[in-house]
């Protein structure tokens, strides 16, 4: 096989073609790159090296896009022919090795055949044919980049996401690559860390994580109407942010979408998000478990594709964020990772990311992982605090992290196995705790939702208990923007939430329009704010 090298920008670059490698840890993974010989008119892959995984790996450098194509058009263009070697399929959730039970992804299918939960199996024997420093430098190689699909921060892994799907199939809007912001200030002021991360997942398309897994779930779902297969239409229940973000690539599609939303239980921000994307839109007179068992009633009698997190597609989308963050750190792995919880995917899912890489060679260990629930809706918490006895779902109160007010979560199993598979930990934040902790660090520089708050005061609680160490780079996940929380951070600096101290308010002051009362309260102001000696 032979190109030219004025056209070569291919994943399978040389390795002088990548950030120099050398400083990093990740260099005692020194199995054999497949061999790249370049020369000035051409490159040839060595006839002993392994070839290409995927048939639609990134085309060689090019110039400047035909006038008349878009980038769909243009990545069609220089697909390569080579055969696809990866593959995917549903197995029963940590099912033994003794198992037979699978499924094509492009079956309609959401439990094993005894009820429980799927998981995504990708053929690893396939994906270990390449070495650890191979990945590393395929996905380095499209961050920031426009070629379609790989300018997403979740279809630039699509080897480990959907390696089958066509990526004519993909719906995505570029969604993941999100800030990991040190939180330098935070981290000091009130944890005494100089090496506080939080990712900003909710700098995202629709303002929440839930883009990582829907642009695989509505992807998938795209496939399998070209395909002919019986789906007219997806649905979800859902606390807000899913809603939002299944209605968005729905509408992208062209693929109708139905939203069962408990009724005066989300803020107005994220109502709107379905209502302005043309969702078909139910407020149900119950809480989010109602509105899950309705929809899964719904979904077993009519031809409407199950969105939620009990359908395992989109945790592969949710996996990536943890890949993310080992890229953002140039693969060193931090020591925790705290993450929300609520319906409980999502821990599983960067349980799933961290484990994927280390057993393909990126890194050699995965981070703690930690767990952090409202005590409003605490059901993980409670299981944790019993010794993993038996799990007894709670009725769910309402609490300013609204996304994870869920009493019965679908993916409890997933989420004990992420734990005790990372030595994790579980932690909750009463209403006072979480509100606090986000106003603390919106104090800083950030705006955060409870969610994150939550997550925030499981770090500090870790902290002060000397489990978290004042070294330790640590990793908090913030699951959707401030921005669609607003009300709530009203209510805090109003001082109007009822039996909460909100002692971190900053309500405007009230000053007469006349220049001696604003100089007094400005001098005054100034005064206290001015450095102490």
């Amino acid at each position: 096989m032979s190109y030219s090298c004025s056209l070569f920008h291919s994943s399978l670059a040389s390795k002088s073609n990548f950030p120099s490698l050398q400083h990093r840890n990740h260099r005692r993974f020194n199995r054999p790159a497949p061999t790249v010989i370049s020369c000035s008119s051409s490159f040839t892959f060595d006839s002993s090296s392994t070839t290409s995984p995927s048939n639609d790996s990134p085309s060689p450098q090019k110039n400047r896009r035909h006038a008349d194509e878009n980038i769909r058009d243009e990545a069609r263009r220089h697909r390569s022919t080579a055969k696809n070697t990866l593959s995917a399929k549903y197995v029963p959730f940590n099912a033994g090795p003794d198992s037979t039970e699978s499924y094509s992804l492009d079956e309609i299918v959401y439990r094993s055949r005894s009820g429980g939960l799927l998981d995504v199996q990708h053929d690893m024997e396939a994906l270990k044919k390449f070495d650890g420093a191979y990945w590393r430098e395929l996905f380095d190689s499209r961050v920031g980049k426009t070629t379609w699909p790989y300018g997403s921060g979740v279809w630039s892994k699509k080897e480990w996401v959907l390696p089958e799907i066509d990526p004519d199939d993909i719906v995505s809007a570029f969604e993941g690559n999100s800030n990991l912001f040190w939180a330098e200030r935070f981290g000091k002021q009130f944890l005494g860390m100089n090496d506080l991360w939080v990712k900003h997942c909710g700098i995202s398309h629709t303002g929440s994580f839930k883009d990582l897994g829907m642009t695989v779930l509505v992807s998938q779902v795209n496939r399998l109407r070209k395909l002919k297969r019986p789906v007219v239409g997806v649905g979800c229940a859902s606390t807000g942010d899913t809603s939002a973000a299944l209605s968005a690539y729905c509408a992208a599609a062209g693929i109708p979408s139905i939203v069962f939303l408990p009724a005066n239980k989300i803020s107005i921000a994220q109502l709107v998000q379905p209502i302005a994307n043309g969702a078909f839109v139910l407020s149900v007179d119950t809480d989010f478990d109602g509105c899950m068992k309705l929809i899964r009633e719904v979904t077993a009698e009519l031809p409407i594709y199950l969105a939620n997190s009990l359908n395992s597609l989109r945790l592969e989308g949710q996996k990536t964020a943890a890949i993310e963050i080992l890229q953002q750190f140039d693969w060193e792995v931090p020591d925790w990772v705290i993450v929300p919880g609520g319906n409980l995917g999502n821990i599983y899912a960067f349980y799933k990311g961290f484990k994927m890489c280390q057993e393909l060679g990126l890194v050699d260990r995965i981070p703690r992982l930690v767990c952090a629930q409202a005590a409003n809706a605490n059901p993980l918490y409670l299981h944790y605090k019993s010794g993993w006895s038996e799990f007894k779902a709670v009725k769910a109160n309402t609490t300013f992290a609204s996304a994870i007010q869920i009493g019965d979560p679908v993916s409890i199993d997933r989420a004990v196995y992420a734990l005790k598979n990372s030595n994790g930990i579980v932690e909750e934040a009463t209403e006072e705790e979480l509100m606090d902790a986000m106003a603390q660090a919106d104090s800083t520089g950030m705006f955060i939702c409870p969610h994150t708050g939550v997550a925030l005061t499981a770090l500090m609680k870790l902290r002060n208990s000397g489990i978290i160490g004042a070294g330790d780079r640590t990793v908090v996940v913030s699951t959707a923007h401030g921005l669609k929380f607003t009300q709530s951070k009203v209510d805090y600096h109003s001082k109007e939430i009822p039996d909460m101290a909100c002692r971190f308010a900053n309500p405007p002051l009230q000053v007469k329009a006349d220049f001696g009362s604003v100089m007094d309260v400005l001098m005054k102001y100034l005064g206290d704010k001015a450095p102490k000696h």
